[in-house]
């Protein structure tokens, strides 16, 4: 019993420890970019600029914010997921929503102007419908538990609006639309205003509220489904919240986003290798390192080029070489 309170402790402090670092992150991201000089800005800039406030407000502010939220809804988005599927390799587009949200980003690039408000709700739309397209189709389905069913929906629905999406950029102009298409698709953070804010805010946060709320309930729904019920857990009805309420964050983020891969892969294998198979440390410690990964990883955007680079590539890259190291060094236990 000591030893199981001496790991809790340590558990919580290294909870602690990453929200401060957290917080040192962001605190320091807000004077990292370009302006006036690459990589730096001084401090006293903030008092004697005009402009340099009117970056910081504006522009560097709520990117930050939109970057720190994205980290922490892909890594709890994932871990809901990997948990719930019993599976360390399923992700937050595994149930259609990232491929539906690339289809209702190309719909709106191709009719409706490209206006980013058109994007962002074409794009939300089309991820949500992605998702209850994939929960129809499971329970048509006569084959398997319906674990097995919604996996199976879920590669077909994102088969379907992969293919779909194959089709807008053969049909978009090579020369303005496919660009813009293909441009979204890199994911990136470069647009983002306080009115982008405004727009997640009222899904994001209720849906990470309900996450991290219902953290305990994983541990039992991660042991089956059998096993589940017989423990008192509603699990239809616990899985299909849980479910609904990490996607839905997870959709929105992407209409204002792009896609921005492997965020929702490697971060909660890592936080697993760090927090153990516990869903009450392991969900709070992924959304954490979900929120650092991402903020550095968007730093690095801004500041490496005098162009920017896409997010997108940037956390497949990394996070490709952080899933070879995690996996060669650990044993990943969901149960």
């Amino acid at each position: 019993m000591e030893t199981m309170n001496g790991l809790w402790r340590q558990r919580r402090k290294t909870l602690w420890f990453l929200l401060a670092l957290l917080i040192a992150i962001v605190a320091i991201s807000i004077f990292v970019g370009r302006y006036p000089k690459p990589f730096f800005m001084p401090l006293q800039l903030l008092w004697e600029d005009t402009l340099a406030q009117r970056l910081v407000w504006s522009l560097r502010m709520p990117r930050i914010l939109t970057a720190a939220l994205l980290g922490a809804t892909l890594a709890a988005c994932g871990t809901v997921l990997q948990m719930i599927f019993r599976n360390p390799i399923v992700e937050p587009g595994f149930l259609g929503v990232s491929q539906g949200a690339a289809f209702g980003a190309a719909v709106a690039i191709l009719w409706f102007g490209a206006s980013p408000l058109a994007v962002e709700l074409s794009a939300s739309f089309f991820a949500l419908f992605g998702l209850g397209i994939s929960f129809l189709l499971a329970k048509s389905l006569r084959f398997g538990g319906w674990v097995l069913r919604l996996i199976l929906s879920g590669i077909v629905v994102s088969a379907l609006f992969s293919s779909g999406l194959g089709v807008l950029k053969y049909l978009a102009d090579p020369l303005t639309q496919l660009q813009e298409i293909t441009f979204w698709l890199l994911g990136g953070l470069w647009s983002v205003t306080w009115r982008d804010v405004l727009y997640y805010l009222p899904v994001v946060v209720p849906g990470l509220l309900v996450v991290y709320l219902m953290r305990w309930r994983l541990n039992v729904l991660s042991l089956g489904e059998d096993t589940s019920f017989s423990l008192g857990a509603e699990t239809n009805r616990e899985r299909l919240l849980l479910l609904v309420s990490a996607v839905s964050a997870t959709a929105v983020l992407t209409a204002v986003s792009g896609i921005i891969g492997w965020v929702g892969l490697i971060i909660p294998l890592a936080a697993r290798h760090i927090f153990g198979p516990n869903g009450q440390f392991a969900l709070p410690g992924s959304m954490l390192l979900g929120a650092v990964f991402a903020v550095i990883c968007d730093n690095l955007a801004r500041t490496l080029l005098a162009g920017e680079i896409p997010l997108g590539i940037l956390t497949s890259f990394i996070g490709a070489l952080l899933f070879v190291l995690v996996m060669n060094r650990s044993r990943i236990k969901l149960r």
